[in-house]
């Protein structure tokens, strides 16, 4: 199994307990989400109608589309109410001398 590389997007200190930041991953863009329970970060997109996540709200775990209001729960990218039925990609995170770092996507085909 390959290790996933990680990546830091952002300082920690750039985003407060109860709010998110879209970063860039690579080519993705994605929405770094710092909750009570931790730093989480998912797919800047959301798989409904393609809005930007980082535009709509983050309460507790719970980030909600600005367009829709579908909602997902940042801990896994799950869908908690429609009209989403595809849930965001969510990465796996770490915090690492004070800055977020995101694991890159595997490359399909990667071993």
């Amino acid at each position: 199994m390959v290790e996933p590389q990680f990546q830091p997007v952002l300082a920690i200190t750039d985003v407060a307990v109860g709010r998110m930041r879209s970063c860039m991953l690579g080519e993705r863009e994605i929405v770094v989400c710092h909750t009570r329970d931790g730093v989480f970060a998912v797919d800047n997109t959301c798989t409904h109608a393609m809005a930007r996540m980082s535009e709509g709200h983050l309460k507790g775990t719970r980030i909600t589309c600005p367009l829709h209001g579908a909602t997902f729960d940042v801990r896994t990218g799950r869908v908690l109410s429609g009209p989403a039925s595809v849930p965001l990609t969510a990465h796996r995170t770490r915090v690492v001398n004070g800055l977020v770092e995101v694991a890159t996507p595997v490359e399909a085909g990667a071993t």
